[in-house]
């Protein structure tokens, strides 16, 4: 038999004979384990872990575990925030300047003369992006779309203005990727300041994954992205770092730039306001300055 589900008295007394020090009462304590929950919550108490039997570090206290916890919390709604404001702006741009010089091909991301092969048609291996995304329920769930293929029943798909605002983030870089005019992709990618298609797609796709990261909950503060940013000029990384969180964070407010100077002042102080909150926690500003490589 495997693992087996614990109660919160069980879970208390593990932590305990771990090393970690519970300094709430023990009401407290199990007021998070409920609510948060003990497997969520050993997210950010790994970090305080010394060895493969998760005991903790001498002097880890629970009060860190959390402060870590909202840490995160914070940092994605601060993120989520702004990162809609950029993927808005980007399917506006790509759904205009695509539809605009196609006009004779409304549905022109079904179409293989405009999009790449591999992004619309399956193979007996493999569906294509469009076929695991333009399904009946996909239609069903969305009633602009419901609405025009019940009353544009010969329709196979909906124009563009109107499916791809459906689209998910990924799949909407996904497409754009795939579109063939390299001028339509130069001219998106230069109305957020970025002259290279190819680098777009690179600092994009840690955008999108960043994204993704606060839609899911999911962990943030550690995160790394799989491939190296882009140099782009504008974009001041600290020395050789183009992977860290804080290295995306600018990527973010350049993109955010470009759409409105506003908006990017508004981001900078709403971030800069998270990390100042944790600053009297010595353990919190180190794994600031450590993980996320932001300096104070």
């Amino acid at each position: 038999m495997g693992c087996r589900a614990t109660n919160t008295n069980v879970q208390i007394a593990t932590l305990k004979k771990r090393g970690l020090i519970l300094d709430y009462k023990e009401a407290k304590v199990k007021e998070f384990l409920l609510d948060i929950g003990y497997y969520r919550l050993g997210f950010y108490w790994h970090h305080f872990e010394i060895d493969n039997e998760h005991n903790f570090a001498e002097g880890s206290k629970l009060t860190d575990v959390i402060d870590l916890y909202y840490l995160d919390v914070d940092l994605r709604n601060v993120l989520l925030q702004y990162l809609n404001r950029i993927e808005i702006h980007f399917r506006t741009k790509v759904i205009y300047y695509v539809s605009n010089k196609f006009k004779d091909f409304p549905s022109w991301y079904a179409d293989d003369s405009i999009v790449n092969n591999s992004f619309i048609h399956s193979t007996p291996y493999k569906k294509s992006m469009l076929h695991r995304v333009y399904t009946p329920d996909f239609i069903n769930n969305n009633k602009t779309l419901k609405k025009h293929h019940q009353n544009n029943p010969e329709d196979t798909y909906a124009p563009a203005w109107k499916a791809i605002e459906f689209f998910t983030f990924g799949v909407l870089l996904n497409l754009f990727k795939n579109i063939r005019d390299e001028d339509i992709k130069k001219r998106v990618s230069e109305s957020l300041g970025i002259l290279n298609p190819n680098k777009f797609e690179n600092l994009m796709s840690s955008v999108v994954l960043i994204r993704n990261i606060c839609s899911h909950g999911d962990v943030l503060y550690d995160f790394k992205t799989p491939r190296g940013l882009s140099v782009v000029p504008g974009i001041d990384f600290e020395g050789s770092d183009r992977s860290s969180l804080s290295a995306c964070i600018k990527v973010i407010a350049y993109l955010l730039e470009h759409i409105s100077v506003n908006r990017n002042t508004d981001f900078l102080k709403d971030i800069d306001n998270v990390f100042k909150k944790n600053k009297g926690n010595d353990v919190i500003k180190n794994i600031i300055t450590n993980k996320i490589n932001h300096n104070f």
